[in-house]
């Protein structure tokens, strides 16, 4: 982010074959993002297999070969985009085959289409480095896709884990109402946002995909207020994951809004998906992920409250960077301060906690 605020403001770019607006786009979907989906599976999927986490030489290679990923893509204007691809692809390809491994070891089968999903970011990753390999690929295809795909993985995730955490903390508060349990309406949302990511890649101007998205929109909210979200407004780590989810309403209606009205552009859904909803989301469990596994109270600090206040912030920005064109620029290095000012915060108060063994309960 702050190498994007820099070539906005004049610095030069790196020698990427991707030319800036693409290497951004790239990095923070197949970089970023990507990175943070790792870190939740390889966190999640012990708990799911009852199997230790993957730690020392397998995890720090992993980490070494997103790292080289990054690099690659950054210099592949030097080293050659085939080179680089490679680099890059590597990730993702040995981080699946660690999913599959773990969740085959661990007879988990409910949780083997996340390797399916992991498959669908490599071949979007893939499409985009094509274009630049004999011009056999789509970038604009592969963003899409990509995505559409973390779209879905919200979508499917956050149904399990925001409905889950909001009824504990009811239960323990003693209030009459629950989220609703998971039933057909849930299903109908999913395939929904399936839909529509998929029409979305595959023919992005259709009419038809508005259409579905916008339906998409309404099945998420629907499903989203049955979640007793208003009665989590005094505990900050939950109200942030009921509105990073509800970023996905606003992404898809907008998505579908601006295939139905020329004066809405299509890059406003593209960070109301990425930056608002992705980006809420990530932060929002990096956090009280961080908190439960290394023993602190399961409640948000007003450090930890002002970091979801700014990323937050930098989503409204972007997104509304993109329908007002006058001051578009302004706001966008404004939404990217924003946004640094999130995860620095997040760096500063959790990093410690990270940097310390947790001791076994009967130490504490």
């Amino acid at each position: 982010m702050a190498q994007w605020l820099w070539m906005l403001s004049g610095g030069p770019a790196p020698p990427s074959a991707f030319g800036p607006l693409l290497w951004h786009a790239h990095e923070m979907l197949f970089g970023f993002v990507v990175a943070a989906i790792a870190g939740f599976l390889l966190t999640a999927i012990p708990n799911w297999t009852g199997r230790l986490p993957v730690r020392g030489w397998s995890l720090g290679l992993l980490a070494g070969l997103w790292l080289a990923g990054r690099v690659a893509v950054a210099i592949s204007d030097i080293i050659g985009p085939a080179p680089a691809a490679v680099m890059d692809l590597g990730f993702l390809v040995a981080f699946g085959v660690i999913v599959l491994r773990e969740i085959a070891a661990g007879r988990n089968w409910r949780n083997l289409p996340m390797v399916g999903v992991i498959a669908v970011l490599a071949a979007s990753n893939l499409l985009v480095h094509l274009e630049f390999i004999g011009g056999v690929g789509d970038a604009a295809l592969g963003l899409r896709l990509g995505i559409g795909t973390v779209a879905f993985l919200i979508a499917v995730v956050g149904g399990r884990v925001v409905p889950s955490f909001t009824r504990n903390w009811l239960q323990k508060q003693g209030a009459p109402h629950l989220p609703a349990p998971f039933g057909w309406l849930d299903r109908a949302a999913l395939a929904a946002t399936a839909a529509a990511g998929l029409m979305w890649a595959a023919a992005p101007e259709a009419q038809a995909t508005g259409a579905v998205a916008v339906l998409a929109a309404l099945m998420i909210a629907i499903r989203l207020s049955r979640w007793c979200g208003h009665r989590t407004l005094r505990e900050p780590l939950l109200w942030v994951l009921h509105l990073g989810y509800a970023w996905l309403v606003v992404g898809f209606a907008l998505l579908g809004l601006s295939l139905w009205f020329a004066v809405l552009p299509v890059i406003a859904a593209f960070h109301a998906l990425t930056a608002g909803a992705a980006g809420t989301m990530i932060l929002a469990v990096m956090t009280r992920a961080t908190l439960g596994h290394t023993g602190q109270p399961l409640t948000a600090g007003p450090g930890t409250t002002a970091a979801y206040v700014l990323v937050t912030t930098a989503a409204l920005l972007r997104v509304v960077s993109g329908l007002v064109p006058g001051a578009g620029a302004e706001l966008t290095v404004l939404a990217g301060l924003s946004w640094m000012a999130a995860f620095a915060l997040f760096v500063v108060l959790y990093g410690p906690l990270l940097l310390v063994s947790r001791r076994p309960a009967a130490e504490r």
